[in-house]
């Protein structure tokens, strides 16, 4: 599994670089956050360093970050379980974030319409960086690189988790957090 997710991660670095997703018809503008913003959409896409804010916030919340793709079955399959749990733990001070790691030139034909048609209600960012040798680490020095991958984290306290989750595995991860 970890060799064919190593094989899809190189297409990803290959078509971003074949696909110009930094064509000028489709970036707007790269702020000094390193977000870059899509032009007709709200969806945020960030390179690594404007993404990383989203993995180092110490403010007593919980963040359940999954890391996933359009592309990937198991990642699709667990995405309710996240939603039901951003949901139900919303008032216990819980956020889940949907970093999606689906090509660049992909984002308007398949992410855009998957959040819509799937009525995504948590947070959903695309993670753009071509770079992968050097943030995957940066993530987890355990993560392959392979997904769906999950962080929570509260504060300087962070579980990372290179697997699928049913809801009641995610629920029991989460409540570790929650005491």
């Amino acid at each position: 599994m970890r060799i064919i997710m190593f094989l899809v991660l190189a297409l990803i670095v290959s078509s971003c670089n074949d696909k110009k997703a930094n064509d000028a018809s489709n970036v707007v503008k790269a702020g000094e956050e390193n977000m870059i913003e899509v032009a007709n959409t709200d969806l945020e896409v960030y390179d690594f360093n404007g993404f990383q804010k989203f993995l180092q916030k110490k403010d007593d919340k919980v963040y359940v970050v999954n890391f996933w793709a359009t592309w990937c079955a198991p990642c699709v399959k667990e995405m309710p379980y996240f939603e039901k749990l951003n949901q139900e733990y919303k008032e216990d001070n819980v956020e889940v974030l949907f970093v999606s790691l689906d090509f660049p030139h992909l984002y308007e034909s398949k992410l855009k319409p998957f959040i819509k048609d799937k009525n995504i209600k948590s947070k959903v960012v695309a993670l753009n960086d071509v770079d992968m040798n050097t943030w995957i680490p940066k993530v987890n020095e355990k993560w392959s690189g392979s997904i769906p991958a999950t962080i929570i984290y509260k504060n300087d306290t962070s579980k990372f988790y290179e697997q699928s989750f049913t809801y009641e595995s995610l629920e029991t991860e989460l409540k570790q957090f929650l005491k």
